[in-house]
């Protein structure tokens, strides 16, 4: 049978020559650093099962807490992640203010990722994070179910925002895309639009799936509905402008506000009227959409009730609390100058090719 003291004599040596670090502690428990720091605190906050991992996680290592910097970590404050497809967005920006806003205000401070759209970092940054934080936000993520579900099985606080992804077992804060693409496409019918074109956005966006639905349901209305890729950004939408034309529409859906405002700038290129020849519309109505010249008919998506509402379900879970349900967000429908009944004269005012010297840039 060992012998208990010389074992606890081994042990003993070994901490005194090389000081265990809570972040050692934190990657042996699975857990956060802060969750770390409160359970050595004594805080009441962390559930009873993260609290015996991290203890015996300590014990195994040797870990002994540094009272100085256990009352700088309650100084600080928590943290929680928040991982975005792309800051560039405004969207996005202001989904996170008022994250930020109400996490701020009960002692939280917040760590943001930004993905550039790319479902693998995407993945691998919300891996990252689950390490350093005790709640984790995914905005819009575009990751496959597989990914989600993985990261489910962490056994930490997420919650996903604009993204409902059945079988997962995250709780998720999302806007009803679904019924207002609807009433866009509905609005357009009632001008007399028949022939129009869906400016799609990304393909692994949840949102994009919704109103891209939503748009070839529509055909109810007597709308003759094709598809263009068109992406997510001022860039990608000026770049599907010309073969969007080629199919002669009455009317252009974008997929978002940034892709109409790239798509409206490519046709005050080709000298096409907006909406005098062709009908115009966005989606999430970003502060810049009713400054543009027309102003932009579009889809207010609520970003700060967004912002808010994930944070409160992200709180409750962090407490221990029962999570309330959280049914889909509306999105009102805003009527602006970018449509207008179209006229018998459209087809024939677009152009069939870009014109001479106005080439279209490739697609980033």
């Amino acid at each position: 049978m060992p012998n208990k003291k010389n074992a606890r004599t081994r042990h003993t040596s070994v901490s005194q020559r090389r000081q265990v670090t809570i972040i050692e502690v934190a990657e042996a428990a699975g857990v956060s650093i802060a969750t770390v720091s409160r359970v050595m605190s004594g805080s009441p906050s962390v559930r009873s099962e993260l609290v015996e991992r991290v203890r015996r996680a300590a014990d195994e290592l040797g870990y002994r807490p540094n009272p100085a910097a256990q009352r700088l970590a309650s100084g600080v404050g928590d943290t929680i992640g928040v991982v975005v497809p792309n800051l560039a967005n405004p969207y996005f920006y202001d989904v996170i203010k008022a994250m930020n806003i109400a996490a701020a205000t009960e002692g939280y401070q917040m760590l943001i990722a930004d993905a550039n759209e790319d479902p693998d970092e995407e993945f691998d940054l919300s891996t990252n994070l689950l390490r350093q934080v005790d709640g984790l936000v995914l905005v819009s993520p575009r990751m496959p179910a597989a990914s989600l579900r993985r990261l489910a099985q962490e056994n930490v606080h997420i919650v996903l925002v604009n993204r409902v992804a059945v079988g997962v077992g995250l709780p998720t804060v999302a806007v009803d895309n679904y019924s207002a693409m609807v009433e866009i496409c509905g609005h357009l019918a009632r001008l007399g639009h028949r022939r129009v074109v869906y400016l799609a956005g990304p393909e692994l966006s949840w949102q994009n799936v919704e109103r891209q639905r939503a748009v070839e349901q529509a055909e109810a209305f007597g709308l003759e509905v094709q598809t263009v890729p068109a992406g997510a950004s001022i860039d990608t939408g000026h770049a599907a402008v010309d073969r969007a034309l080629e199919l002669k529409p009455t009317a252009l859906v974008s997929f978002n506000d940034l892709v109409a405002f790239g798509a409206l700038a490519r046709l005050q290129e080709l000298g096409v009227r907006v909406p005098d020849d062709v009908s115009l519309t966005g989606f999430d109505d970003i502060p810049f959409a009713a400054y543009v010249s027309p102003s932009l008919t579009t889809a207010n998506s609520p970003q700060r009730v967004l912002g808010q509402r994930a944070w409160q379900v992200l709180h409750q879970m962090m407490s221990g609390a029962e999570v309330d349900d959280t049914p889909l967000v509306k999105a009102e429908v805003v009527i602006r100058g970018s449509t207008a009944a179209p006229t018998s004269s459209t087809p024939d005012r677009l152009p069939s090719r870009p014109a001479a010297g106005s080439a279209a840039p490739s697609v980033h």
